[in-house]
């Protein structure tokens, strides 16, 4: 959780025989450092006698406001003024008796300290931090006589810069992998705005589908702003979808991801008094979804025999039908959990029926498990008719509004074939969704939707309606997911310039590393390909820069291989080759123009200069344009493949001659537990 702001409101140096600055050192930071807070005055953000924005800001956003109001300052008590304005709660008044306190403050509670013992009231002054801090009461005396007065959310109010919205726009518009160097760069340095920012870049990854990245953009929003809403409900998803995916391959990571989504449902669904009803089905249905994932998983790769004991004797079978249940009675309009738990509901009487054994000892005595299916038959019953009611009120109001809604059909189709005795009513019911998926070119939906009837019908339900919705339609044909991509990251050493006093990568190496180049390739390839699901084919894709020596050398065989690649300039073409390329002369140059040109080669650039962006202001001298274009490198990288990743790198195992080298990206990359393959140029023979 990142540490509370102060914001210390106070004149400064000597004024009327007092030492604010001596105030400020023996007092007020000693107190805020035993509080673990980090505090700051407006002498860093004052200029000319003009008091400008970030003055303001820090007023509205700071957790806490100290006031010095020891002698009538105009400043403090015009700054003191906007802070009562603005925010109703975690202001401190502090004071030495000097001046008499003014009228409109004569009713406010303030700390007295001692000038001639500052150390002695640290602890006071401390004690009164925390628990002002802890106390969300009102402490502004305008909120105070203004009860109908609403409090301002500061995010609202940060000003974002307009460079930065401009590269923002720009990554919206690629492939990830600047988006996801935005968040990386606003989560490493601490800006004002960075709440608004870390929240635009989040959602935008979310729509994108950049689960990784975005786990890391919602988690430190919520070290901003502990109880956001938004980051609870994006990481409940975010968390579900990326268990989901590790469910066959890491069942043991599934597990720790879903119980990630729980606590971010959980925290939304005990906000009832601040969600309204459609956000809290909302939550329940995504708590049932975490059931019903875990529920699948206990019994799909079980023997045919045993699926149907199996799917009966889980317990993730009724938690997930009472959270979709609680979600729609919640909220009727929220048919997707109604369908749902229907769905669950049916499975549960029928399985029940098929399998009594396994059923019965789900509880303690038999005549318990009697009435609890005789309870569920009656559920289903009565959840039959209201969502036929819903679904029928919706299909009037769609018609008189002459639209069409594609979750309507198909929750409608579902409903059919779970209620209907009719094969060919549920046909028609499927054709009619199906229609309109095509024509608004959302066929993957239908693929979701028969995934479920999928379930059923292993599962044995409803055998007839579910054989003639399949005799007519297969999910596979309206699959528009894409290959499952594998990104091939590659990092490597610039051939060495002539006269180099210690050689590292000698353009007397350069076909001996490409030869092993290839043979990693190729070996990364195929060990990909056995890991293969039968779903998904495997596209590879290789991505890295473009200098003279490995770059261009694994470009190269990338294309001899078939496998597209991505090119990665810092610059654009001439000065990227002026920086990168010539130093390897003529033939270099000649290789990378070929790659440049080659209309099958994808080409990214990341700047026109070498200037930082003017947003990034002066955070870090020890950032480098060069780093930032490795990062840039490795989030294209995982934005394009995801955990999907394998790291080739032609690397000496030495720190490189300056920032943003090979060293530096290797460990970038071992951070994220990317696979890697080194090849030390030292072990390559000159042919």
């Amino acid at each position: 959780m990142a540490k509370p702001t102060a914001f210390i409101v106070r004149p400064f140096g000597v004024k009327d025989d007092i030492d604010f600055d001596g105030v400020h050192a023996k007092l007020i930071s000693p107190a805020l450092a035993k509080a673990g807070i980090a505090g700051n005055t407006t002498e860093s953000i004052f200029e000319a006698g003009n008091i400008r924005q970030d003055m303001f800001e820090l007023l509205l956003t700071s957790d806490l406001v100290i006031a010095d109001i020891s002698i009538h300052n105009a400043n403090v008590f015009y700054e003191l003024g906007i802070r009562h304005a603005l925010r109703d709660a975690h202001t401190i008044l502090i004071r030495c008796r000097k001046d008499e306190v003014p009228f409109d403050l004569k009713t406010d509670r303030y700390i007295a300290y001692d000038l001639a013992d500052l150390e002695s009231g640290i602890e006071s002054l401390r004690k009164s931090i925390e628990e002002t801090l802890a106390n969300e009461k009102p402490d502004s005396p305008v909120f105070r006589m203004l009860p109908g007065l609403i409090k301002q959310e500061p995010e609202t109010f940060l000003a974002i810069p307009a460079t930065f919205v401009g590269d923002l726009e720009k990554a919206r518009n690629g492939d990830g992998g600047l988006l996801n160097l935005l968040s990386f760069e606003i989560r490493r340095f601490n800006f004002s705005w960075s709440l608004p920012a870390l929240r635009l870049i989040g959602e935008t990854q979310f729509q994108k589908g950049l689960e990784s990245q975005g786990v890391e953009t919602w988690n430190t929003l919520l070290t901003l702003k502990r109880g956001d809403i938004q980051a609870y409900s994006r990481l409940a998803t975010i968390y579900q979808r990326l268990a989901e995916s590790e469910m066959k391959r890491n069942p043991t990571l599934a597990k720790e991801i879903y119980a990630k989504s729980d606590n971010a449902i959980e925290f939304l669904i005990n906000q009832k008094e601040t969600l309204n009803s459609k956000d809290i089905a909302e939550a329940c249905a995504l708590k049932g979804r975490n059931e019903k994932g875990r529920w699948i998983a206990s019994w799909i790769d079980e023997p045919k025999e045993e699926v149907a004991k199996k799917a009966i004797s889980s317990v993730f079978l009724t938690n997930a039908f009472n959270s979709y249940l609680t979600g729609y009675e919640e909220d009727l309009n929220e048919c997707y959990a109604g369908i749902n738990a229907l769905g669950l509901l049916k499975i549960i009487v029928d399985l029940a029926e098929r399998e009594p054994d396994s059923w019965t000892n789900n509880y303690d005595e038999d005549d318990e498990a009697s009435q609890a299916l005789e309870g569920y038959k009656k559920e289903f019953e009565v959840l039959t008719v209201v969502m036929r009611k819903t679904l029928e009120t919706n299909q009037s109001k769609l018609k008189l509004l002459g639209k069409k809604d594609l979750w309507h059909e198909l929750t409608y189709a579902e409903f059919t074939l779970l209620t209907s005795r009719n094969p060919d009513r549920v046909v028609r019911r499927y054709q009619d969704a199906i229609e309109i998926a095509k024509q608004d070119n959302k066929e993957f939906y239908i693929y979701s939707s028969l995934r479920q009837v999928r379930i059923y019908e292993k599962l044995g339900i409803m055998p007839d309606n579910v054989a003639a919705v399949f005799n007519q339609y297969q999910e596979k044909e309206f699959d528009t997911r894409p290959d499952k991509q594998q990104v091939i990251l590659f990092s490597g050493h610039m051939i060495d310039e002539a006269g180099r006093n210690e050689p590292r990568f000698p353009n007397e190496l350069a076909d001996a590393a490409k030869k092993e180049i290839r043979s990693k390739v190729q070996f990364i390839v195929s060990e990909e390909q056995k890991r293969a699901s039968d779903e998904k084919p495997i596209n590879f894709l290789g991505v890295a820069g473009g200098a003279c020596g490995g770059d261009i050398i694994f470009h190269e065989v990338c294309k001899e291989l078939g496998i597209p690649s991505k090119i990665l300039l810092a610059l654009p073409q001439q000065e990227f080759i002026a920086k990168s390329v010539s130093r390897g002369g003529n033939d270099w140059i000649g290789r990378f123009n070929a790659l440049y040109n080659d209309p099958e080669v994808d080409i990214h650039i990341l700047s026109e200069t070498e200037e930082m962006p003017k947003w990034l202001g002066t955070q870090d001298k020890s950032y480098t344009f060069w780093q930032r274009n490795n990062l840039w490198t490795m989030y294209t990288a995982m934005a394009a493949g995801g955990r999907n990743i394998s790291l080739l790198a032609l690397w000496d195992g030495k720190a490189g001659d300056g920032p943003g080298g090979t060293d530096h990206m290797i460990e970038e990359i071992e951070k994220l537990g990317a696979k890697s393959i080194i090849i030390n140029p030292r072990d390559l023979k000159a042919n």
